[in-house]
């Protein structure tokens, strides 16, 4: 097992020396070149090692998650999350700035359904395919009860594919809540991204509503 932030996870379920992808691992070695002090390798799960809520994002930011090796931080999009992950309880602080900020999840764990940036924030197919893996034997490790959150249509996706289904056991639909045949529970929101909430395809308010479902749903 291998110390992640205040989660434990399998190594299975993460490497750091992962370069299955050639260009994903090309480009986190042009990247380092151009900037020395960023993190630039694959990102590790952030969260307790036994949640009750796992949100899933599609990958790393640039300037964020790929920057300061823990996902959604340093970026736009980890604004709003961070904000209401503390606003529902799940996380210490609601703003999450760098991993030495003290900052802790209750409850919760946040992972990619791809864990190295990709070019122009676009992984391919393949990539996501070969990604999976680790998603898989992520969520093999969780509770049956454990909540689902997939963060865009490609985490959603990257979901049902991890756990053995096809994508259209489920349609993603913002604020969709799925009852998956094993048992688990899978909700649906648009990305925390600066594109959805520039143009406002996903507000402060709507995201609040899916967590306050999620939060309902746990606390039965």
């Amino acid at each position: 097992m291998m110390q992640l932030a205040n989660v434990s996870v399998s190594t299975l379920a993460y490497d750091a020396d992962c370069r299955q992808c050639l260009r994903l691992a090309t480009f986190l070695d042009e990247v380092k070149t151009e900037y020395p002090a960023y993190f630039c390798k694959p990102v590790p799960p952030f969260g307790v090692a036994s949640p009750k809520l796992l949100v899933v994002g599609l990958a790393p930011g640039m300037h964020g998650a790929n920057a300061t090796g823990r996902p959604f931080t340093g970026d736009h999009a980890g604004i709003l999350l961070y904000e209401t992950l503390y606003k529902f309880g799940f996380a210490s602080h609601p703003i999450s700035a760098n991993i030495n900020d003290g900052l802790e999840l209750m409850d919760a764990r946040i992972s990619n359904a791809v864990k190295c940036l990709p070019p122009a924030n676009k992984p391919t197919t393949d990539e996501i395919k070969t990604c999976n893996g680790f998603l898989k034997n992520e969520l093999t490790g969780l509770n049956t009860d454990t909540r689902i959150l997939a963060l865009g249509t490609i985490a959603h996706n990257a979901v049902l594919t991890a756990l053995g289904y096809k994508v259209s056991t489920a349609k993603f639909a913002h604020a969709a809540v799925h009852n998956l045949p094993n048992g688990r529970t899978l909700f649906d929101s648009y990305h925390c991204s600066r594109y959805n909430t520039n143009t406002r395809r996903l507000t402060e308010e709507a995201f609040h509503a899916v967590f306050a479902n999620v939060r309902q749903h746990i606390d039965g």
